[in-house]
């Protein structure tokens, strides 16, 4: 079966914008633009020139940079917003006005203007785009509520006074899929000239449907999607990106028809998108939200373990991820809590997994999500840590003027060693001294500091992760001098490492633990 190909229309840039609060800089909107670009999108709405001189400047510059998409701006329907319009996206390869409307009886008593008046501005308007740029797109907004005889009416107008792509906007949200599938295809069937253009669909998420809407629009004949981003846009937002482009992926045995977008890169884009409009992406959005691909179910996990399929549509490797993620909670089962010690560097036998999963799940109970620490913390709570490494004394030089160093005195074995080591800030020249004292393989995963109370001498606790060849151990302390703690905290850690050793084999490794070599 021959698929056909679905342009997508990305508006992140344009429509996503006018979310409130989503104003995005002028080094972003380039930046954004440039992964779109690289990704695949066949059309990205740079901006609207005429609204503001930093969108000209950022359309301009985008078509300048363009090396692949078509790059369009928006354009009310007058000579001034064309023309604008028309010198923003002069530099690139391929550029594209897009002029637009409000057909529907609201609209048109904004401008208070009768039918034929409308009519007639829309050949001027779509002729003067198409005098200054040979690819045209023409949106009668608020096509959803236009009168039917009206709106084919307007349509073919535009087709005959050149538009080469014409655009149905659900501006408000308020259709149904069956009647987007109908609408397109009923307007392809009885407007004049409509073989000879392109029809897109535009949908917004007011009543949660946008993107069914569109790929219905697509079954009813619509070969463009306009889409954002994250569903990012007015109000509740628009027909989402990584939505649309993984549908029609997945589901191909239904929908046969294809983009070029590169689906690898939907979470990377999705994420700085994100960062740049400070709008987070809510845990459960398909596709690119946090628990997408997450599974805390014990019946979930537990198929999830013997076979992806059993829970997963789509592989999060076709959307950027590593992999999926299988959180513990308290719907976690045995074969969850197994496979996570596992990947911590802990095997046991059933009874002592037995005994773990009781309190596990105590502690489930009273946690919304229980994290890689606390399982260690539950693995390692009546185990007994011989301070192999205890701190004697130390004494640290730090501020604007370096180095910074760390005089430090430990007690390795039963025998006092003392080194002092520099360091990228005191912290740093501290566990470089800890590291020459006492070499050991063991990389820093994680370092963090809380203040347990408030003021300038609140208590710092630090907590330290470190692996070694697959053993995680995890180390903490509390001071007042959180350098102090730092170097706690990581002997501490250093100390569970070694305990690690003896325990996963015997004499393996004494040489590396014979402090007199040391």
């Amino acid at each position: 079966m021959t698929k056909d190909r679905v342009l997508i229309f990305d508006t992140t840039l344009r429509d996503g914008e006018q979310s409130p609060g989503a104003t995005m800089t002028h080094d972003e909107k380039l930046e954004i633009a440039e992964l779109l670009d690289d990704m695949g999108v066949d059309i990205i709405e740079a901006g609207f020139p005429i609204a503001s001189e930093g969108d000209f400047r950022a359309v301009h510059e985008i078509a300048k940079r363009s090396k692949n998409s078509t790059i369009c701006g928006l354009a009310r329907a007058n000579f001034k917003d064309i023309e604008r319009c028309a010198e923003a996206i002069r530099p690139a390869g391929s550029g594209r006005i897009h002029t637009f409307i409000g057909t529907s009886p609201l609209h048109r008593a904004i401008p208070n203007l009768t039918m034929d008046e409308m009519a007639e501005r829309i050949h001027e308007t779509v002729t003067h785009a198409r005098n200054l740029c040979d690819n045209v797109q023409w949106s009668p907004m608020d096509a959803t509520r236009t009168e039917w005889d009206y709106l084919c009416r307007v349509i073919e107008i535009a087709i005959k006074a050149g538009a080469t792509t014409i655009n149905i906007p659900d501006t408000v949200g308020y259709t149904a899929p069956m009647e987007s599938a109908d609408l397109i295809k009923r307007l392809i069937e009885t407007v004049p000239g409509a073989d000879d253009v392109i029809f897109a669909t535009h949908c917004h998420n007011d009543l949660g449907m946008a993107t069914a809407n569109a790929l219905a629009a697509v079954a009813g004949g619509a070969r463009q999607i306009e889409c954002t981003v994250n569903g990012l846009g007015e109000r509740a937002g628009n027909t989402a990106l990584e939505e649309v482009v993984m549908a029609l992926k997945v589901r191909g045995d239904i929908m046969p028809f294809y983009t070029n977008v590169e689906t690898t890169k939907l979470m990377n884009i999705s994420r700085r998108v994100s960062t740049a409009s400070g709008f987070p992406v809510q845990f459960n959005k398909a596709i690119v939200g946090k628990n997408a691909f997450s599974h805390e179910s014990g019946i979930h996990q537990d198929g999830m373990l013997k076979n992806k399929e059993t829970f997963e549509i789509m592989r999060p490797e076709d959307v950027g991820l590593a992999g999926t993620s299988l959180p513990l909670g308290k719907h976690s089962g045995r074969a969850a809590l197994r496979a996570k010690l596992d990947s911590l560097g802990h095997s046991m036998a059933d009874n002592q997994l037995n005994d773990l999963f009781v309190r596990f799940k105590d502690l489930a109970d009273r946690k919304k999500e229980v994290f890689d620490d606390d399982i260690i913390a539950l693995v390692t709570q009546n185990e007994t840590v011989e301070d192999h490494l205890k701190l004697k004394s130390l004494r640290v030089v730090c501020g604007t003027e370096g180095p910074q160093t760390a005089e430090l005195t430990l007690v390795v074995g039963g025998e006092e060693k003392s080194i002092k080591s520099n360091g990228d800030g005191p912290v740093d020249a501290t566990f470089n001294a800890i590291k020459e004292i006492f070499p050991h393989g063991g990389r820093l995963q994680l370092y963090q500091v809380h203040a347990v109370t408030e003021g300038t001498d609140a208590q710092a606790t630090v907590s330290v992760r470190l692996e070694e060849q697959g053993r995680i151990a995890t180390g903490q302390s509390a001071d007042t001098d959180t350098v102090v703690a730092s170097a706690k905290a990581y002997l501490n850690a250093i100390n569970r490492l070694i305990v690690r050793r003896e325990k996963s084999a015997p004499g393996e490794d004494v040489k590396e633990i014979n402090y007199k070599d040391i």
